[in-house]
């Protein structure tokens, strides 16, 4: 007889991702295939991320676009906000951007999380994702890395 396999709960209850919280995500490209490497790429999934982040009622503090895999802090602004449909919604759509364009790679099936606390500091977390590409040794500086953005800070200003 065959071991039955159990699956450890990774996500929390799905009520937490709900209302006026902060939530960092990391979605990854199956088999960590080097997609986002070129500025249209971005500029199309950048388009259908703000999208989904206006029709859900979310802000991006941070978005940040490493070939293989993307960092995103968002905040829910209502009572409404869901942001796992957020994230859900946002992975069908620009995994059929991926299809329709013929492109090798496909988004994990699932993905990572951490909910803020209220004693975080976002804008030392921000920084941390910035950082990423110097880390990785991408870009001298977080500036010069292209392929980032936010709908509530103005990076040029940092």
């Amino acid at each position: 007889m065959k071991p039955k396999i159990v699956t450890k709960k990774h996500r929390l209850e799905p009520d937490l991702y709900k209302g006026s919280i902060i939530c960092s995500f990391t979605i990854c490209i199956e088999g960590r295939e080097n997609l986002f490497t070129n500025k249209k790429i971005f500029n199309d999934v950048e388009t259908i991320l703000l999208r989904c982040l206006k029709e859900m009622e979310c802000v991006a503090y941070v978005y940040l676009f490493m070939p293989d895999h993307i960092h995103l802090t968002i905040e829910g602004k209502s009572e409404r906000s869901d942001l796992l449909k957020f994230v859900n919604v946002f992975k069908q759509r620009s995994g059929y951007y991926f299809y329709k364009n013929r492109f090798k790679g496909e988004w994990q099936k699932s993905f990572y999380d951490h909910i803020l606390r209220k004693d975080e500091d976002i804008v030392k977390h921000v920084r941390y994702i910035l950082g990423n590409p110097v880390r990785k040794g991408i870009v001298a500086n977080w500036k010069d890395y292209p392929f980032k953005g936010s709908t509530v800070y103005d990076f040029a200003a940092w």
